[in-house]
């Protein structure tokens, strides 16, 4: 749920009509609701393993020896030439040693170099100090306490109808995984699994899943969305005016933003969200649209590094969208937390330039609110582009077909998971809808021919993203016996070239493969001299 203690206006400077008018948006602001989210369970009974050397291992069961909830039932020395295996999280962790069976425990206090563990974010109940003496006392402190039941929300959603990951064995898309600083999430084959245990709300897979088929559950994009309404109409309607929305996450960047508040532009409204990965393009174009002049991202310094860099791709391909409209490079800025310029550079960023705000309603469909928002924002853009190149990895663009290699087999067709590729309705054809397309690159993967080539940009006009474009068209073949088409003219071509030196494929063997389907079964009949009249019920003629 967002952290609403920013709306203290106490805490924020109000000397202008703008910071007059901050005050009552984040008053409005924190009277918005928010969906419950679903419920992750962990129930931990307090068997703690602890790894390292004997030393370090009899000092802190020394240390803990106090405590009665905590029982110290397990211990890897790192001795033996084989290196243990861990999995697991608060209440359930496995040990894999030797040949025997897995050992279960609740917490683990790793102490060896390097840990048994690595990922960014670590799982609840893992802890691995290092020679960091700090960080073991807080370890040894927190301990006695994670022995219980204790609960946190599913910070997710995952519709699988929609996900680009892969089909029929072919893998596409490998964002959500390749940025998840837990490893929560792992490939099934033609969709991803999210673990709920090990997901800890990072958000940066929500952000970067370019179908929206991971959203962001705690709270869901609607709540957000109309929670940035809300709070910019109250901003407007109190006088204010060229707001900048300043986005932080509700722990370290809360703290960054309460050391600068007495500095802190008053056109600068701060908004605490869960974690700052966990809003993407969407909610920034959508808040921009709603009357912000710009956008703020704050990152702090325990940002792991495959959210930052996320983050940091998702506002290059906004901010390429957003040039191609006119609009300033700074509108969306991304900022360092503890920056000795921050407020500097929170100061100059872009005014509004008297743009109308949107109406649209708070959605919870990730590309039909990017759709909205720039639509809205291309409307009164003052020097609009046609189109713009994107980088590599942006979820717009278009393909293009090779037509002298594509055969119009139309496996493209049936493997694009966002319904871009189409084939024709009465002739061989295959056509793109490139409002649809989401740079998955399945269709480049699939074509047998190596005939497709993706290529990332946004086509602003939005009757020429939904056109359904032609990319290939061929003559079709027409059966030599009945002529109905039936494939295109360089299938035929292709098959009867390939097999006209096949002893099986000679003579009329050969030109049933010009036929369609229902002549070819009577041809083959009256060769094997049989009456091709199909039989009446019960054998009777």
């Amino acid at each position: 749920m967002p952290d609403t203690e920013l709306t203290a206006v106490t805490d924020l400077p109000a000397t202008t009509r703008n910071g007059a008018a901050r005050a009552a948006a984040l008053s409005a602001a924190s009277d918005t609701g928010c969906e419950p989210a679903g419920i992750v369970a962990y129930q931990s009974a307090g068997r703690l393993l602890v790894v390292g050397t004997d030393d370090a291992i009899g000092q802190i069961t020394a240390a803990l020896g106090g405590h009665a909830n905590i029982s110290t039932t397990g211990r890897v020395t790192g001795n033996g030439s084989e290196t243990p295996r861990l999995t697991g999280y608060l209440g359930h962790f496995e040990l894999h040693a030797g040949t025997a069976g897995p050992q279960l425990f609740d917490l683990v206090l790793d102490l060896g170099s390097p840990p048994l563990l690595q990922s960014e974010l670590l799982p609840p109940g893992y802890f691995a100090p290092g020679a960091d003496r700090d960080a073991l006392q807080a370890a040894l402190d927190e301990i006695p306490g994670l022995t219980g039941e204790f609960e946190k929300p599913q910070y997710y959603y995952y519709d699988a109808s929609i996900c680009a990951h892969g089909r029929s064995g072919i893998t596409a898309c490998t964002r959500c995984l390749e940025t998840c600083p837990t490893d929560a999430i792992r490939s099934l084959g033609e969709r991803i699994e999210v673990n709920p245990n090990l997901c800890q709300g990072a958000g940066s897979c929500a952000t970067a899943c370019p179908t929206g088929a991971i959203s962001y559950g705690y709270p869901r994009l609607a709540d957000t969305l109309q929670r940035m309404r809300v709070l910019l109409q109250a901003y407007h309607a109190a006088g204010g005016t060229d707001a900048v929305v300043l986005f932080h996450d509700a722990a370290a960047g809360r703290a960054a933003v309460m050391a600068m508040a007495a500095q802190l532009p008053e056109r600068v409204i701060p908004v605490a969200v869960e974690e700052s990965g966990s809003v993407g393009m969407d909610t920034w174009l959508a808040t921009l649209a709603y009357g912000a002049a710009a956008i703020a991202l704050l990152a702090t310094p325990g940002m792991p590094a495959s959210v930052l860099r996320e983050v940091t791709h998702q506002r290059n391909v906004a901010s390429d969208i957003l040039t191609g409209m006119g609009y300033p490079a700074a509108t969306v800025r991304l900022c360092q937390a503890g920056d000795a310029d921050l407020v500097d550079r929170l100061a100059t960023l872009p005014a509004a330039d008297g743009r109308a705000p949107a109406t649209f309603a708070a959605l919870d469909e990730k590309r039909t609110v990017i759709r909205l928002a720039l639509e809205h924002l291309y409307a009164q853009a003052k020097a609009p582009r046609p189109l713009v190149n994107l980088p590599a990895g942006a979820p717009f663009g278009e393909v293009q077909v090779d037509s002298k290699r594509c055969t119009l087999c139309m496996a493209c067709v049936s493997q694009c998971p966002a319904a871009a590729l189409e084939a024709g309705n009465e002739s061989p054809q295959l056509v793109f809808i490139e409002a649809n397309c989401v740079q998955c690159g399945l269709c480049c993967r699939t074509c047998p021919e190596d005939a497709i080539a993706a290529s990332p940009r946004y086509l602003y006009d939005s009757q020429q993203r939904n056109t359904r474009r032609v990319l290939c068209e061929e003559e079709p073949f027409l059966c030599i016996r009945c002529g109905k088409p039936f494939a295109t003219r360089q299938v035929i071509e292709k098959i009867t070239g390939k097999m006209q030196h096949h002893p099986m494929f000679q003579g009329a063997a050969l030109e049933r493969l010009k036929m369609c389907e229902d002549c070819r079964v009577k041809a083959l009949f009256a060769a094997e001299g049989m009456d091709d009249t199909p039989a009446s019920p019960g054998g009777l003629s």
